[in-house]
């Protein structure tokens, strides 16, 4: 059998511990000849391709990025796109796909399913968002880093007495920012999920600015003041209609110094959250995730994403999985705002 792998949309730490496993088992339990698709949906879409074997994926496990490259492309965006996929993978002898990536990756996957196609989905998002799994691997690593500039940032915070934003990456849900703000000790945390009150705000660090501490803030990219929108980076949009966001932490340190006359400073993390060598939870969660997901291509379970329940590692319905985000609750944010301010 010969099978072709890519992975889709922003990288991840941890994509190429997926990608080892998969091959390892593949290869030795399987017998089964892989092949690479370069930068995503785009490999599939114009047959570009790389090797993919035992020898490509030596030493990769520590390493971030992806050694198939990725990108936003989206074939149901183009004029005769499945069907260009299914000529190529014809053409190449592909009788299945492994797909890597987050909502948008595996929305085409699911759709190329319901065409015919044979495709395994491995969920893959720092923003753990992907819902119908407990955890994505990435999420550990990014929280990580930005717990690290949380602990730096509280020093440096306290000696010049002002007030630091740190804004960390978060469309739509708010689990990095939730979990880091708690794990690095942040006096104020918000999220997409819950539009927050400036006025609140403010009340919040003038409480800790008076009692002699510097506070530290931490918003997601896609938070929102309540009523207002979202700050963005510009009108374009990408394959998928996202907006670039950017912007909301400078906005809210300006916000902040004009209505309190403390003086606020913002760090963007940016792409350092999903660069460099993943955690060791990511490295076990990632190579657990692709040694079940080729044993779904053998054992034929197409349509199907890997998932973790609990410590279980299961398979669920594509469709399933991209059915909805998953948000954080809010008894979740309720729970942690009781230590603001």
């Amino acid at each position: 059998m010969r099978v072709g792998m890519l992975t889709g949309g922003g990288d991840a730490p941890g994509l190429n511990a997926v990608i080892k496993a998969v091959v390892r088992r593949g290869v030795r339990e399987y017998g089964i000849d892989f092949v690479g698709f370069r930068d995503g949906w785009r490999g599939p879409l114009e047959g570009v391709t790389c090797r993919l074997d035992i020898l490509a994926t030596r030493g990769i496990l520590p390493r971030g990025g992806t050694i198939l490259g990725s990108s936003r492309t989206n074939p149901l965006k183009i004029e005769g796109g499945v069907d260009r996929i299914r000529e190529n993978l014809d053409e190449l002898g592909i009788g299945a796909i492994i797909a890597v990536g987050g909502e948008d990756t595996l929305g085409v996957a699911a759709a190329l399913h319901e065409q015919g196609v044979g495709v395994v989905g491995v969920p893959k998002t720092i923003d753990n968002d992907l819902g119908a799994t407990d955890y994505t691997f990435g999420f550990d690593t990014a929280v990580q880093i930005a717990t690290d500039a949380i602990d730096r940032l509280h020093t440096t915070a306290e000696s010049h007495h002002r007030v630091l934003v740190l804004e960390v990456m978060g469309r739509h849900a708010g689990w990095i920012a939730l979990y880091s703000g708690i794990a690095g000790g942040a006096n104020i945390i918000l999220i997409p999920e819950e539009p927050f009150d400036l006025d609140e705000v403010t009340r919040w660090i003038h409480m800790r600015m008076v009692r002699g501490y510097a506070p530290i803030v931490v918003v997601a990219e896609g938070a929102l003041p309540a009523g207002g929108d979202l700050v963005r980076g510009n009108a374009q949009t990408d394959a998928f209609g996202h907006v670039r966001l950017a912007g909301i932490g400078e906005w809210l340190a300006r916000e902040i110094e004009e209505r309190t006359e403390f003086e606020a400073r913002t760090t963007v993390l940016g792409y350092v959250q999903r660069g460099g060598t993943p955690t060791a939870r990511d490295r076990v969660l990632a190579t657990r995730f692709g040694l079940r997901a080729i044993q779904a291509v053998h054992d034929g379970e197409w349509g199907q994403m890997v998932a973790l329940r609990g410590t279980d590692i299961v398979m669920v319905p594509l469709r399933e999985a991209v059915a909805s985000l998953k948000t954080v609750p809010p008894e979740r944010y309720a729970e942690v705002k009781k230590f603001f301010g």
